[in-house]
């Protein structure tokens, strides 16, 4: 909450600045101004602007930097959650002693994909896709698409609930 409260206070002072300049040329181009300001008073204003938007620029570069790293992170903690699904899928497969074909079936039905998707993915026919599924639902200890996927949802909740303990 405190950066974003250091960052909307950088946006307005680079806006202020901005405006500043804006506004200054404006007047100084249409003889607007109502009353002269010394040159020494227009200069201090000229440096204080300018160094709102040299922080401003500063400023939001490190705030740049700070939110790519995050990013990396993020991506890189995302890839290392995928690979331990991946392979928590691999190792349950294998213990429900699924072949080449079922793995496949079951990977396809895990995404959410129809039979007519998955035989069509794999070029063999609707009949053997749904074989193969009851295969899969008969050696995994499910009734249906719905119950495998919750077996694989409920290992992750698990998971999770465990690593907040």
């Amino acid at each position: 909450m405190k950066r974003h409260i250091l960052l909307f206070a950088l946006v307005v002072l680079q806006g202020a600045c901005a405006v500043f300049f804006v506004a200054d040329i404006m007047l100084t181009v249409f003889g607007a101004r109502s009353a002269p300001i010394s040159w020494q008073t227009r200069e201090l204003l000229e440096i204080g602007a300018s160094l709102g938007l040299v922080l401003g620029v500063v400023l939001g570069w490190l705030a740049l930097r700070r939110t790519l790293a995050q990013k990396e992170r993020a991506e890189e903690s995302l890839r290392g959650v995928q690979s331990a699904f991946r392979e928590h899928l691999d190792a349950t497969f294998t213990h429900w002693s699924l072949t080449p074909a079922e793995r496949d079936v079951a990977l396809f039905t895990i995404k959410g994909m129809s039979i007519q998707e998955i035989a069509a993915l794999r070029n063999t026919s609707e009949g053997t896709v749904k074989a193969q599924s009851n295969a899969i639902y008969r050696k995994s200890g499910v009734s249906g698409r719905a119950q495998l996927l919750s077996l694989f949802l409920d290992d992750l909740l698990a998971e999770d609930a465990e690593s907040h303990s």
